[in-house]
């Protein structure tokens, strides 16, 4: 194995590691739709899609 390989495994498990860092944060706050802009207040029930910008129902 070259070090362009150790370097691209390196690089994935550093993203992959940071992305579960952030879900496992996220869920210890209480966000239920991890992403959503609206995540506090629906309570994950929410059809985060068919919301416009200001939080209203389109």
């Amino acid at each position: 194995m070259g070090p362009a390989e150790i370097i691209v495994i390196a690089l994935i498990v550093l993203i992959v590691g940071g992305a579960s860092f952030y879900i496992i944060r996220a869920k210890k706050r209480g966000d239920h739709c991890i992403g959503c802009p609206y995540s506090k207040q629906c309570g994950g029930k929410c059809n985060c899609d068919s919301k416009n910008a200001n939080g209203k129902d389109k």
